[in-house]
This record gives C-alpha cells, structure tokens and sequence, in this order.
C-alpha cells in the first residue's frame, strides 16, 4: 500500500460508519419489536405454526364422520418437544375434539369455541394457565383451535422474526443499498469545500505572499486548523522577509569594501600575489551576486515576457567564452532549432544558463570541451568532461550553499538558483553524471 493511505481517507470513514449505524439502528429496531411483540402478544405465538403443521395429519373423520385425532409422527413430535400440549379443535358442524390434559377451567368452553376466530385468554384470578384460540386451515377445512402448553420467550421470538421477514426483508433490501450510495454522497458534498482548500495549499509557496487558506464552505470543526495553519504562514512569510532583508542588505554592503579592494589590488604592482588577490576578490564580487540574484529571484518574477532560448543560450556562451578559454577549457555551442520561443522571463533564464556553464567551468577540472545544446524539444544542456559527481551528492547538489567538494570555490548558490529560475517556469533541472563528465539539462 502506498505511503499515501497510510492515513484513512475520511470521506470513506464517515461513509462506512455512517452505513453501518443506520443499518445497526434499523436491525435493533427489527430485533426490538420483535422481542416486544413476544412480550406483549400471547405466550402461545410461538406454538401455532407447529401446531398448524402436526394438524395436517392429525385431524381426520371416522367412518362415522365424526371428527377424530390420530397421533401423526408429526403430532408425536411436537408433544415431544411440548410435553403439555393441549387442544381443542372445533368444526363448523359443532363437532369438537380434544388431545392432551385440557385445564378444566377451558374444557367448560368447548361448546363456544367454535365461535371464536382470535382470541388470547389469560390473566383470570387463580388461573395460571394460558390459552389460545385461531382459525387454522386443514385438510378438513377451517378449524378453529383452542391451545395451549409449555411457553417459551424464545420460539415466541424466532416466531416473530419469521413472520415479519415479509415486512423488513424488502425494506432492508432497499434501505441498505440506498444507504450505501446516499451517505458518500451526503459526506462527500459536505467534505467538498475542505477538498478545495487542500488543494489551495498545495499551491501555496511561503516565499510568494499573501496567500491565505479560505475559511468559508469548510466544516466549522476544520476551520481552527485552518485559522492555525493561515498564522503559521504569517510567520513563514515574516522570517522569510527578514532573511531576505538580511541577505541583500549584508550583498550590498559587500560590494563597497568589494570595490574599495578592487583599486587598491589594481595599483599593486605586477606578480603573483596580485593575481591571488583579484581571483580572490573576484570570487567575493560574484559570490555577492550570486547572494542578489538569490534573494531577487525569490520575488515576484515576470513570467509572461516572449523569449528565444536559442538567442539566450547563444548570448551566454559568448559572453563566458573568454573565461572558459582562460581556465584551459574550449567551449562550443549547438542548436538543433534556428529558434524557440515561449514565455518566460528574459532576466531569469539567462542566470540559470550562465549558472550552469559557471558551475562547469569551476568543476569541469580545466580541461576538455564545455557543450551547450539547445534540442529540438527546446531543453538546453551543458556538459562538461570533468570527474563527474558522486551518486550519493547528485541530489543535493541543489541545495543551497552545498557544495561537492567542501574547500571548493563558490557560495554552492548557483545550481540552487538555476533550479529556482526553472520551476517557477514550471520546468525541471536534471543531472546525469558520470568519470567521464556531467551534464545539467534544462527542460522548460
């Protein structure tokens, strides 16, 4: 499972649960009336359905046609299980017949029973027995059938749940289905405004302000989460104008006492440790640069200007071609295209590119052939045949201030920009390295 789920989705957690509580009121409910119904209708429920059925046989006319009782294996059966069973069946010819030990305070109504097509008989002073009287259908026709014997909450229960299957079986099957599909309806409207916000912050870049999480259409229980998350964006933002504040006020200040140093290096008379102090000097100014460009690039940038970055790549190399030669290098520079414009900013993409010949320059260890190649597809690539960089640093060559080889030369800036400039683009730097060289590729 992907790192991702290790969450539970909530829309699928109120869903389910959801589901499942109304179909677990519905079933207590089922279940409820069915144990009142045992409670509150007579003791005897649970025998009719037997009863009806050991009565199919049962009940037969004599030769006479007087109406009789012959112990079926059915009948045995339930006097088994029922071992005070009794009854009274009646016919609507006045016959009447009797099986087991009839209570004598119901024998004295055989006569009528015959009149009665419902009846619960129950709760008369002295009388702990209870009775039953329904119209119950037989091969002889109707019969109406007064009973009684051992009562039991349970088989009153079951009885219950069975005859009302007809009722709740297909309400059931329409209420859980609808319940299904409703419900991650219902949540899913309700989760929609949380949806949009989220993928608002996904959007939001710290160093670009202003921006802020909505807090209309969201879940009142979210919108402290959001209130937090909007102020731990106000503090991003204010330590982000503080270091930037920082860096291009300390960049500033660098370049009097840069310059200052600068003539002073320049009245000295020739030798080597002049040329020490004017490389050195030079790597200040640039790291300096490197510190503004840094800083500017983190501000709003122009992204709608029309660019060639064929004409860009071509400007960059010539003006770095004397620097290239001078450090041993020879430079070169291809284009598959006459042009290729886009959108873009005609101040940022032309850093990113001279960055990246800098970079192979300061690494490219002063020998060999610098390329810059702008393909068909519009990518611009700069190789260099250097000692390539190691595997486990290739990732983090982008960071700031992080460098191969921590006594190198440089503020480790450049590819930090170079990949700045290029997703604000919405393109990507990629790297491929080896012994034998390194090429950056920008693709826009």
């Amino acid at each position: 499972m992907a790192r991702g789920n290790a969450n539970p989705s909530l829309w699928w957690k109120l869903s389910w649960q959801l589901s499942l509580v109304l179909v677990i009121v519905v079933a207590t409910v089922i279940v409820g009336l069915c144990v009142y119904g045992a409670l509150i209708l007579s003791p005897n429920v649970g025998l009719k359905d037997r009863l009806t059925h050991a009565l199919e046989d049962s009940l037969i006319r004599d030769p006479q046609g007087r109406l009789v009782v012959v112990e079926s294996e059915n009948l045995k059966a339930f006097k088994a299980d029922n071992d005070r069973l009794w009854f009274i069946a009646a016919a609507q010819d006045s016959q009447s017949v009797r099986y087991g030990a009839v209570p004598e305070v119901y024998a004295e109504m055989a006569p009528y029973v015959r009149f009665m097509r419902d009846a619960d008989i129950r709760g008369a002073s002295g009388v702990n027995e209870t009775a039953s009287i329904d119209a119950i259908a037989t091969p002889l026709g109707e019969m109406r059938v007064m009973y009684g014997g051992n009562t039991s909450t349970a088989n009153n229960f079951l009885t219950m749940v069975t005859s009302l299957a007809p009722i709740y079986v297909p309400l059931l099957a329409i209420a859980v289905p609808a319940l299904f599909l409703t419900i991650p309806r219902i949540v899913s409207r309700g989760l929609a405004g949380l949806k949009g916000v989220v993928r608002m912050a996904a959007e939001i870049d710290p160093r670009h302000g202003g921006a802020r999480l909505p807090l209309e259409d969201v879940p009142q229980e979210v919108t402290p989460l959001i209130i937090a998350f909007n102020s731990v964006l106000d503090r991003l933002e204010e330590q982000f104008r503080a270091r930037r504040r920082f860096l291009i006020d300390a960049a500033h200040e660098l370049r009097t006492p840069i310059a200052i140093m600068q003539t002073r290096i320049d009245g000295m008379p020739e030798g080597a440790a002049r040329l020490r102090l004017m490389k050195d000097v030079a790597r200040l100014g640039e790291t300096a640069e490197q510190l503004l460009d840094f800083e500017r690039n983190d501000q709003a940038t122009d992204l709608h200007e029309m660019v060639d970055l064929v004409d860009i790549a071509r400007t960059v190399v010539a003006d770095l071609a004397p620097l290239a030669i001078s450090a041993g290098y020879e430079i070169s520079f291809d284009s598959e295209v006459e042009r290729f414009e886009r959108l873009g900013s005609l101040s940022a993409l032309p850093r990113a590119v001279s960055n990246l010949v800098r970079n192979a320059i300061d690494h490219g260890g002063n020998a060999g052939l610098i390329s810059v190649i702008v393909s068909r597809s519009g990518s611009i690539s700069v190789s260099d045949e250097g000692p390539g960089i190691p595997a486990a640093q290739r990732d983090q060559v982008f960071d700031p201030f992080y460098r191969v080889k921590p006594r190198s030369n440089g503020a480790g800036l450049g590819l930090s920009l170079v990949k700045q400039i290029i997703s604000d683009h919405g393109g990507r730097v990629m790297v491929d390295s080896s012994t034998g060289g390194t090429t950056f590729t920008i693709q826009l």
